[in-house]
């Protein structure tokens, strides 16, 4: 017993005093760091936030109220579906705080049937609807925001409408700008229409579509052909190209094939309504089947397309124009021309923000890739041969006279005007602008084959596909050289 007691007695002096440490045997030149890592690890761990998901007042309130109905004091009917609610969460609606708290005989009432005139709506939407009523924030899905906002209309609620708004503005794309536009009307979205309108101005001719064609209605058409901001790739001419595409999807919209054949479908399709009417002396516009499109076709700028001789053939050809059209803009555009060569027309003086939008020349080009670039857009312009060149970065007008070869006639006049206004565009894959910069409008002298820079990009602004898009005045307005002219003669 003795020696067993000694042993373990041996064997626990062998054992370091109580808050001693083995380092101390160390050599002095090692600091002992247990203390002080013991303490910082007691630091560490009283002081680093632990994480533990625990379930929030909104959502508890969403589960237990709203999708359980727990004590419910009103019961809401509508669409064969019912929703056992609470009426403090109601008043948040409009729509229902009118209701309860006004001299309606629904103020009194536990269980109310609600009448739904709007076929936008259905019984998912007035889900979300009540939903939101339970909750901070409510997912939204462009596929259902539509009837949702239908709903949130209907039941005036303002923070739920301003969503839907904000979705649709963020998911514009050919597949919802005509539904979202036709909403944005009807529920008074103004912003949301405004966006829409814009995409479609930007979108109608660099981004072409048989589904887009088909949807666009008439009024919307009548908007997007007369305004001044239409992004147009090429020429005046394919304005035209285009209304006579949509034309046959509004009178054939049964047609199912490609955008590469939709051209070759469009006029075979005409050609056989021409022929139909080769006896009765009229053109297609002045039909009954195409009455309705007139206001359209009116907008486009005809002078424009007239002055190119393959295109002013296929106008002739196609026989769409109603003759009295085309006879008032021949006439128009011989005067323009006898003024430019016989009153030393110089072109446009000054700004004239009324006649540039309404009356200018549009016309684009698509640049696939950054590079050089240079190219005229075909037409008579009266003898201003304008050249474009895209290089380094820089965009240059340049009046061609002597140095290049020109197929028309160009004029010898020491200075010509032009009034222009240059727009460059870049788009995301769903039509959206990612970038974009404006000349806004100006008045651009140029002798006999001067150029001129008209715009510096900066190159970390510069996405390709790049869109270039101008508006052109080429002569004065017709009216102030009236004005001028009258009572001059002429000197022998």
């Amino acid at each position: 017993m003795g020696s067993l007691s000694s042993r373990l007695l041996g064997q626990e002096s062998a054992l370091p005093p109580a808050g001693s440490c083995e380092c101390r045997k160390r050599k002095r030149s090692l600091e002992c760091q247990c203390d002080t890592e013991t303490d910082d690890d007691l630091e560490n761990l009283l002081n680093t936030p632990r994480r533990k998901k625990l379930k929030s007042t909104s959502k508890y309130i969403y589960q237990t109220l709203f999708l359980n109905g727990e004590n419910s004091d009103i019961k809401i009917c509508a669409l064969g579906k019912e929703w056992n609610l609470h009426k403090i969460y109601l008043c948040q609606s409009g729509y229902f705080s009118s209701m309860f708290c006004g001299s309606w005989k629904e103020s009194n009432m536990n269980v109310i049937e609600l009448e739904i005139p709007d076929h936008n709506i259905d019984a998912e939407a007035l889900q979300v609807a009540f939903g939101s009523l339970y909750r901070d924030d409510v997912l939204l899905k462009p596929s259902r925001v539509i009837a949702i906002l239908a709903a949130a209309c209907m039941l005036q609620l303002d923070g739920l409408i301003q969503q839907c708004g904000e979705t649709m503005k963020e998911t514009i794309s050919v597949q919802t700008v005509c539904s979202y536009s036709s909403a944005a009307g009807v529920y008074g979205l103004d912003s949301v229409k405004k966006k829409c309108l814009e995409w479609l101005l930007n979108n109608l001719m660099t981004h072409q579509s048989v589904d887009l064609f088909r949807e666009l209605s008439i009024n919307m058409m009548k908007q997007l052909i007369c305004s001044p901001d239409l992004l147009v790739m090429q020429v005046e001419m394919d304005v035209y190209t285009a209304l006579k595409k949509w034309m046959f999807l509004q009178l054939v919209p049964s047609w199912n094939g490609s955008l590469k054949q939709l051209l070759s479908e469009a006029d075979a399709w005409f050609t056989k309504r021409r022929k139909e009417l080769e006896d009765t002396g009229i053109t297609f516009l002045e039909t009954e089947q195409g009455c309705p499109f007139v206001p359209v076709f009116k907008h486009l700028r005809m002078q424009y397309i007239i002055s190119d001789l393959a295109s002013a053939k296929i106008i002739e050809r196609d026989a769409l124009i109603p003759s009295e059209w085309l006879s008032s803009v021949y006439k128009q555009q011989w005067f323009t021309m006898l003024r430019a060569e016989q009153d030393n027309d110089t072109g446009p003086q000054e700004i004239n923000k009324d006649e540039l939008e309404n009356n200018s020349m549009r016309c684009g080009r698509r640049l696939a890739k950054d590079g050089d670039y240079c190219w005229r857009w075909t037409g008579f312009n009266f003898g201003f041969d304008l050249l474009v060149t895209y290089t380094n970065r820089y965009i240059i007008f340049k009046r061609n006279t002597l140095n290049q070869p020109c197929s028309g006639s160009v004029s010898l006049q020491m200075q010509r005007n032009i009034a222009f206004r240059l727009r460059l565009v870049s788009f995301d894959t769903n039509g959206k602008v990612i970038c974009s910069r404006t000349s806004g409008y100006q008045i651009l002298s140029l002798e006999k084959d001067q150029e001129q820079v008209v715009m510096n990009l900066d190159s970390r602004l510069l996405v390709f596909p790049l869109y270039i898009c101008c508006n052109f005045l080429y002569t004065s307005p017709e009216k102030r050289m009236e004005s001028e002219g009258q009572g001059e003669g002429s000197d022998i």
